[in-house]
């Protein structure tokens, strides 16, 4: 049977080209690998350091102190992260560098907004017991 005429006024284009949905997930592990890595490029701080019983609870390896909140709605992410800071440098200043360089890389490299960097200084510590973000830690993520 022949169509009728009155379909001569339906948009082909809609039946063309259907509506696609992109779809882009990053895991909290990308959101860490980032942090540490500008982490470890900041001197006078480091990690509060996680024990045996953390490793357990946690049911991944995770990096201690460091933790991701993503909106997808509003596609940002809040980044907490809990360090140990070494005697005689300046929190708020050490807080800046460590916020705006977090801030920019997160966004260059997954783009998205984040909307919080969240520095909470857990322990000030001798300068020589400050242990740096460790080179063991950027290798362990290059390798999974």
């Amino acid at each position: 049977m022949p169509l009728k005429k009155h379909h001569e006024n339906v948009d082909m284009r809609e039946l063309e080209l259907p509506e696609t949905t992109f779809v882009r997930d990053i895991d909290d592990k990308v959101f860490e690998g980032i942090v540490v890595r500008c982490l470890s490029q900041i001197e006078g701080i480091g990690l509060t350091e996680g024990n045996f019983i953390d490793h357990i609870l946690c049911g991944r390896e995770s990096v201690k102190g460091i933790t991701v909140n993503q909106d997808e709605k509003s596609q940002c992410a809040s980044i907490k992260i809990e360090l140990n800071i070494s005697f005689g440098i300046s929190i708020p200043e050490k807080a800046e560098e460590i916020q705006t360089l977090i801030a920019t890389e997160v966004s260059k490299i997954t783009g998205l907004h984040v909307s919080s960097v969240h520095v909470i200084f857990k322990n000030i510590v001798p300068k020589e017991r400050t242990k740096p973000i460790s080179e063991e830690l950027l290798k362990r993520d290059d390798k999974e």
